[in-house]
């Protein structure tokens, strides 16, 4: 089964400088999850990318993911 949270964590891993230092957080609701990234806060700028492209990319790969599971998930980056 896909997990999303294990999906993000690869992803972003491959991003970054500190890999060591990404960590994510799943909150489970009923039909909604949120995904909290965290990563160094050098790493803030690879994570995000010029004007929020990676961002918004996490989010379409969240989405196609999360249709597959009939749930709505939704990332949040933090430092």
């Amino acid at each position: 089964m896909i997990n999303t949270k294990d999906l993000i964590e690869y992803i972003a891993k491959a991003l970054v400088d500190h890999p060591e230092q990404v960590k994510v957080s799943e909150i489970e609701g009923e039909r909604t999850s949120v995904i909290e990234l965290s990563v160094a806060k050098e790493d803030m700028g690879k994570v995000i990318g010029k004007t929020g492209q990676d961002s918004y990319s996490y989010q379409t790969i969240l989405g196609a993911v999360s249709a597959k599971l009939k749930r709505h998930s939704v990332s949040e980056i933090t430092e």
